[in-house]
């Protein structure tokens, strides 16, 4: 009986330690399939780290492309100039009430219709030169000159700009002021002078008139 007994248990023991291995098995290819899952995202994040950014490159931009991104450009400026002119003349009007002399002051300002945008432009310059020879036997030389202007376009993405340099405000066309005391040529004479130092314009472009 002592011998069935033990012959039981071990019978049992080999059975559960191979139903022991056999389990273990599958985990063990489980956590290979996961390193190796890990190893594959860790290559394509140093990958992206690694990977040199796009460099922006400046290409030739044609003068006609130019004319339309400025044509786009001129339908916002023609408000912008307008609300220059207009807050122009507001600062000068106050500063001008505030002479001795002069008050109840209305300045109308004109300004170009829009602002100079100045864009980087490559030169490229060439010479040929051709030398003939008529039936007579006389030779003349000809000499043919290029000269040709690209704005520069900077590319980044699907993006291209020209590359701005320098934006130029719209210069004064003319100014009208209308105030209580400059029935005085003296007076009419310090205010065209105050204007144009004001303003950078010549005084022949001012015109300053009393008012009623």
């Amino acid at each position: 009986m002592k011998n069935k007994l033990t012959h039981f248990l071990k019978q049992t023991t080999d059975s559960e330690q191979a139903s022991g291995k056999e389990k273990k098995q599958p985990s063990k290819k489980i956590g290979f399939i996961v390193i190796l899952g890990l190893v594959g995202i860790l290559f394509m994040i140093i990958s992206n780290v690694l990977k040199p950014e796009e460099e922006v490159q400046p290409v030739p931009y044609d003068d006609s492309q130019l004319e339309i991104s400025e044509e786009a450009a001129s339908e916002s400026a023609g408000g912008e100039v307008e609300d220059l002119e207009n807050e122009l003349g507001e600062q000068l009007s106050s500063m001008l009430n505030q002479m001795d002399g002069v008050s109840e002051t209305e300045v109308m300002i004109n300004l170009e219709a829009t602002s100079e945008q100045v864009y980087e432009k490559n030169r490229t310059t060439g010479k040929q030169t051709t030398d003939e020879t008529d039936r007579n036997g006389g030779s003349r030389v000809v000499e043919d000159q290029t000269d040709d202007h690209q704005v520069v376009l900077y590319r980044q993405g699907d993006q291209e700009t020209p590359l701005l340099v320098q934006t130029k405000q719209p210069e004064v066309r003319g100014v009208f002021i209308v105030a209580q005391g400059m029935e005085s040529q003296s007076m009419k004479s310090q205010v065209i002078e105050a204007v144009s130092r004001v303003l950078d314009v010549p005084s022949h472009k001012i015109s300053v008139m009393p008012k009623n």
